[in-house]
C-alpha cells in the first residue's frame, strides 16, 4: 500500500546515546559511530487522513503491522555491511518505550520499534547460523516439526557461540515467551 509507515531517528551525539544507553544499557549503543532508532509512524497517516476526514483509527494489529520499518531496517543494514560497516539491531528498545518517547520527542501516533547501532566492527565473527533451510521453507503445505529441530539447532548455535554463550537459543525462547508480555509498547500506544 505504500503507506511508509516508518521514520528513522539518526543519533551521532554521544551526550544522547549516553541518555539511551541509560534506557537500554547495550553496550554497542554507547560504542556506535551512529545509532538509528526506527520508529513506526502513523503521524503522517493522520495527517493525510484528517485532509479528507475526521475519523481516524490507528488501533490494531493491522495498523501495527503495517510500519515497513524491519524491511527498512534489514536493507538499511545489508547496505551499511555492503560498506564494510556492522551493525547490531536493538530490540530491547521497546521496554522502555515511553522514555525514549520522550527523550526523542516523539509526537502522537509514532511509537520506537527497535535501533540499529553501527560503525566498523572491532571483531569480525562468522556469520551467526540460521534455521536450517528445510525447518522454515516448506513446499505447498506448514511441516511442522518435533523438538528435535530445536535441540539440533540449540547445538549449532552453542558451537558458534563458543565461550561467548550463556545459554541456548530455546532457553532464550522459554525468557521471552515463559512469561507475561512486557506491556511498555501497549501502554504507550494506547495513549
Amino acid at each position: 500500500k505504500n503507506f511508509q509507515s516508518y521514520s528513522i531517528i539518526v543519533v551521532r551525539n554521544q551526550e544522547k546515546k549516553a541518555a539511551l544507553f541509560d534506557l537500554v544499557p547495550q553496550e554497542a549503543i554507547r560504542q556506535s559511530s551512529v545509532f538509528l532508532l526506527f520508529i513506526g509512524d502513523l503521524n503522517r497517516a493522520e495527517k493525510g487522513v484528517r485532509l479528507h476526514t475526521n475519523a481516524f483509527y490507528p488501533q490494531g494489529v493491522e495498523n501495527l503491522l503495517i510500519s515497513s520499518a524491519s524491511l527498512v531496517a534489514q536493507n538499511t543494514l545489508l547496505a551499511a555491511e555492503s560498506l564494510g560497516y556492522g551493525g547490531v539491531i536493538i530490540g530491547l528498545i521497546r521496554y522502555a518505550s515511553r522514555e525514549i518517547a520522550e527523550l526523542f520527542n516523539l509526537p502522537d501516533y509514532t511509537y520506537p520499534i527497535f535501533g540499529m547501532a553501527l560503525g566498523k566492527p572491532a571483531q569480525h565473527h562468522a556469520v551467526k547460523p540460521r534455521l536450517p533451510y528445510e525447518t522454515v521453507v516448506f513446499e505447498e503445505n506448514y511441516q511442522e516439526q518435533d523438538t528435535s529441530v530445536i535441540q539440533n539447532y540449540d547445538q549449532i548455535q552453542t558451537d558458534y557461540a563458543g565461550d561467548r554463550a550463556t545459554d541456548t537459543w530455546s532457553e532464550r525462547l522459554a525468557k521471552q515467551f515463559a512469561q507475561k508480555p512486557n506491556l511498555a509498547s501497549q501502554d504507550l500506544l494506547q495513549d
